[in-house]
């Protein structure tokens, strides 16, 4: 398994949530095993972290890379980019 790491800000939170949760089967779909946890920064309630473990750390790049997958993170009200980073078990 590996735990990929997604900060980001959202204009929206409720928005971003909603969307998130309704892409659930495409994460699935591409390899995801489930979102471990979200979490909001205290001082800017925009600012979301996601960890979501995926099989491979290749699925979880693919999907990233996805098309499918930037349109859902545009529709969810992300702005700025995404800061990414993978990681195993320790």
């Amino acid at each position: 398994m590996v735990y990929v790491n997604f900060r980001t800000t959202v204009s929206d939170y409720a928005k971003w949530r909603t969307t998130f949760d309704s892409y659930a089967t495409l994460r699935k779909d591409a390899g995801a095993t489930g979102v471990n946890q979200i979490y909001r920064d205290v001082e800017n309630p925009g600012t979301v972290t996601a960890i979501l473990e995926w099989n491979t750390v290749e699925k979880a790049r693919l999907h990233l890379a996805d098309p499918k997958t930037k349109e859902a993170m545009q529709s969810a009200g992300i702005t700025g980019t995404p800061e990414v980073r993978f990681f195993n078990h320790a």
